[in-house]
């Protein structure tokens, strides 16, 4: 099979993530190079990870990539993905598309104008929401009304909302949002465990979409939620017919009989012996399963990759086929754009107090 090949811009945190997948997926994917603003830092990456590493756009470009990574940071990130479209580049750009009204609509016009930029909006895709998109398709709850959703942050949890809900682009909402901060005891940060008992505040925001079509949401997320094992991430979904919670679906059956059933998760842990407590241990699903049926199993075999890099690997593929023409957009720009208005529309109804409304 050929090979996707791919540039990284940029060598943080998150731009390791394509590094990583890139090692585990040798046979799918080839990262051709990285591009690092020093030097020093590119020559750090080239001697701890044993990969091409370089500071010059040039070298970038020869490399003749199928797609080209854009993992800056979030002020950064929409104006590096335009300066690579305007190279004729198809660009990933990690999350979010833009953080003011103004970047999102250029980044529409780009669209227009037939440049190929893809968001990499991976939440979807995980294995237990992919699969619990597919059960929710199937009717088993009937036509769903209403979700209370703490999952992801902004963006990401907008995403997830409206496919459960199955809203689309063109459905007016609006949105009261507002943030609290509560006394919480640190556990983890992205490079460390904290054992000391220190306590801080954490802001958790809580909104209401309600949704011109008569369906509603409330969203709710704290910034721990990602890596605190005493905060959990958790669902309601409910429909006409029945209601998920957490894996758990109540429903009526063909005869109108009540039954309860779970959704059946097999999955193994796998020790990296990496120094970075997140690191340290990956579970990797093989197969979710409802009443017998598979909902799940993972696209490119047992690999020892997490949900979050098995999700970005799928959007990596599916980018890739964009680019050379043989599909469409994995998630259409128009969507992705919506993610990020979203999330910037929870801010002001925080910063302003009231509802804001979407036409």
């Amino acid at each position: 099979m050929e090979k996707y090949r791919f540039v990284i811009v940029g060598t943080g945190w998150r731009a390791m993530y394509y590094v990583r997948i890139a090692k585990a997926l040798p046979d799918v994917f080839e990262l051709c190079t990285m591009l690092s603003r020093s030097e020093e830092k590119a020559k750090r990456i080239r001697d701890e990870y044993g990969i091409s590493c370089t500071t010059s756009e040039e070298e970038c470009l020869s490399r003749k990539p199928d797609f080209v990574v854009v993992s800056v940071a979030k002020t950064a990130g929409a104006e590096t993905a335009m300066h690579w479209l305007d190279k004729g580049c198809t660009v990933l750009l990690e999350t979010p598309a833009g953080i003011d009204k103004e970047t999102l609509l250029e980044l529409s016009k780009r669209e227009e104008q037939g440049q190929k930029l893809v968001v990499a909006e991976q939440y979807t895709r995980y294995p237990q929401y992919s699969a619990l998109l597919k059960l929710v398709k199937k009717g088993i709850i009937g036509e769903v009304n209403y979700l209370n959703i703490s999952l992801a942050h902004e963006y990401h949890g907008a995403s997830i909302m409206r496919a459960l809900l199955g809203i689309n682009a063109d459905t007016g909402f609006s949105v009261y949002s507002r943030t609290y901060t509560f006394p919480t005891a640190e556990t983890l940060t992205r490079y460390e465990e904290i054992v000391d008992g220190r306590v801080s505040g954490k802001n958790r925001t809580v909104a209401l979409f309600e949704f011109e079509n008569g369906k509603t949401a409330v969203y709710e997320f704290d910034s721990e939620q990602y890596r605190s094992p005493i905060r959990r991430k958790t669902y309601k979904l409910q429909g006409i017919r029945g209601e998920i919670i957490d894996d758990h679906v109540c429903y009526l059956d063909a005869a109108n009989h009540a039954a309860e059933a779970e959704l059946e998760i097999e999955s193994r842990v796998i020790e990296t012996n990496d120094s970075n407590p997140n690191l340290r241990y990956i579970k990797e699903i093989s197969s979710i399963s409802f009443r017998g049926e598979v909902l799940y199993e993972p696209p490119f075999g047992l690999c020892g990759l997490s949900d979050d890099e098995t999700a970005i690997a799928m959007l990596m593929k599916e980018t890739a086929e964009y680019s050379k023409g043989s599909c469409n957009s994995p998630y259409p720009l128009r969507e992705a754009l919506l993610d990020s208005y979203m999330s910037i529309m929870m801010k002001e109804s925080q910063e302003q107090g009231r509802i804001i409304f979407n036409k």
